[in-house]
């Protein structure tokens, strides 16, 4: 289990980064550098089924080698980073003993890792942290977890005398943009369940996420010179402003946890002219779902009214829905999963995603598919970090899954 760091620390090298402009897939080419080198780890380990598609889609097999018929488990991770912040020459910092206190990301732009801003790092006194330099993301959504499987079936494969049944292992593009599940086969992938290792903190075990919808607004206006617009200039910036205040100010992100929905204004660009504003739409209840998508919809048929011409136009799609469905079904893959994080002497925090995972989109293609931690915080920005500790307790939780099938 030791060196599931050594794999880290060798996938978090490579730039992966996602792109929502491509319109290809893979959306960036370089993600293939990832999946390239992982496929000739496979091909070492002596792993079966070893497909790397067109469309960076990289799956194998390690064969049972128990003489019984079990079910089969999958385990997927995400080759790429999120696209908002760099992924280029990730310089990991260790830190040794953590004592508590404040981490010195960059010294030079007085960058810190704080208890104050992060209290959760106060769980990790006397562990090793493994954190950015305070200018890339370090990559753990989702490196993390393709190490922590790939060090998990290198130690079924050096343990032989571990029993376990067929382990499918995938690994996808563009998860980060919404988009990992695209061309996943997942009769050829031939699980029976999964598990998306793409949790965060040590003991996450999450069948729950948003139902989500992204939300387009446009405002076409009406200019006119300022010193005689009185009754005639339609400011598209103002009725776009208008809109906005008129969703619920305690249904934005930083106003919400737990099970509570939210707004969330992601984009806005324009002039007099015209105004754009993308919003994602997430709620875990499909009832209260639907009733905000109707509400932006209301809003948008209100200030048409008001202005008696049909000056704004929403667009709404839904992007992904709740696995709870799917799960809920075949509990007892939840409960394989808590059994193995109890015997690696882990807590299961079993809580809602506020957010999305493939997981979501493959349980509703036939794959159930919950979340299972990685044990990294903060993602997606210069303040990541994870715990050795966690990663190496994530990969024998794996290892607990595959060897209690067996049983």
């Amino acid at each position: 289990m030791k060196n599931v760091k050594e794999k880290f620390f060798r996938y978090i090298k490579i730039d992966t980064k996602s792109d929502p402009e491509s319109k290809t897939t893979p959306s960036t080419q370089k993600q293939f550098d990832l999946a390239i080198k992982l496929k000739t780890e496979m091909e070492m380990l002596g792993l079966k089924d070893i497909t790397l598609t067109e469309k960076c889609y990289l799956s194998a097999t390690l064969p049972s080698n128990i003489d019984i018929d079990i079910p089969v488990v999958g385990f997927i991770s995400h080759i790429d980073t999120a696209p908002d912040t760099s992924g280029t020459n990730v310089s990991p910092q260790i830190i040794e003993n953590y004592k508590g206190d404040d981490i010195i990301l960059n010294k030079d732009e007085n960058i810190l890792l704080s208890p104050n801003d992060f209290p959760e790092l106060k769980k990790y006194i006397g562990q090793t942290i493994v954190t950015t330099n305070g200018k890339t993301l370090l990559g753990a959504d989702d490196k993390a977890g393709i190490a922590e499987i790939m060090t998990a079936i290198e130690y079924l494969i050096n343990n032989p005398e571990i029993k376990h049944g067929k382990i499918k292992i995938g690994f996808t593009p563009d998860e980060e943009i919404g988009r990992g599940a695209d061309f996943f086969n997942v009769e050829k992938f031939g699980a029976d369940f999964a598990y998306t290792m793409d949790g965060g903190e040590i003991g996450e075990l999450e069948y729950e996420n948003f139902n989500a919808a992204s939300l387009s607004v446009e405002v076409v206006g009406r200019n006119v010179h300022p010193g005689t617009a009185k009754n005639q200039m339609i400011n598209s910036l103002q009725v776009a402003m208008d809109f906005n205040n008129k969703l619920p100010a305690t249904q934005r992100p930083e106003h919400t946890e737990g099970y509570e929905g939210f707004f969330h204004p992601i984009q806005m660009s324009g002039n007099i002219n015209k105004t754009n504003i993308e919003y994602l739409i997430r709620d875990h209840d499909k009832i209260e779902f639907e009733n905000k998508k109707k509400l932006a919809q209301d809003i948008a048929n209100d200030i048409n009214k008001k202005y008696n011409k049909n000056i704004i136009t929403v667009d709404i799609t839904d992007n992904y829905y709740n696995m709870a469905e799917k799960i809920q079904p075949v509990m007892h893959i939840i409960d394989y999963a808590r059994i193995a994080m109890e015997e690696a002497n882990i807590k299961p925090l079993i809580k809602p995603i506020r957010g999305g995972t493939d997981g979501s989109r493959l349980s509703y293609m036939g794959l159930p598919c919950p979340n299972i931690f990685t044990g990294g915080h903060n993602f997606h920005g210069i303040y990541e970090y994870i715990p050795i500790n966690s990663m190496e307790k994530a990969t024998e939780v794996i290892v607990n899954i595959c060897k209690n099938l067996a049983k």
